[in-house]
């Protein structure tokens, strides 16, 4: 089992893209709550050069509060994490978490019908892509 699902998106800027997921989150009802730059981050703690590499924390707070009373834990997996990054030939890589994977781990099948419906949010975000 995969544990995320993703799309290359083929001459599109960097930035552009970042944007774009953005805005596809948004209108699956997620904000992004946390931005981690990779690069930046690497250069200015490790000196060390990395490709453009940004990690999205994406929250959809319905779904978040459902989560959180039915497993007071399950904070530990959130945000859900999009990635969006670089590649040398040019192209950029978008990939999102599977929500059903990473709570595949978690025994409390009360959560299986909410992964499953933040898997299809997930889904149409990366197919939203252009």
């Amino acid at each position: 089992m995969s544990y995320y699902f993703n799309k290359t998106l083929k001459e599109k800027d960097f930035d552009k893209a970042v944007e774009q997921v953005t805005a596809e989150l948004k209108k699956e009802g997620f904000g992004v709550l946390t931005e981690i730059d990779l690069k930046t981050t690497f250069k200015k703690r490790l000196d060390v050069d990395f490709k453009k590499y940004k990690i999205l924390g994406a929250c959809n707070p319905h779904f978040a509060h459902k989560a959180l009373t039915i497993e007071d834990k399950i904070g530990v997996f959130l945000p859900c994490n999009i990635i969006v990054e670089a590649h040398d030939n040019g192209d950029i890589e978008v990939s999102a978490v599977d929500p059903i994977a990473s709570m595949s781990t978690v025994e409390n099948e009360d959560l299986g019908q909410m992964a499953f419906d933040v898997q299809k949010k997930m889904q149409a975000v990366i197919d939203g892509l252009e």
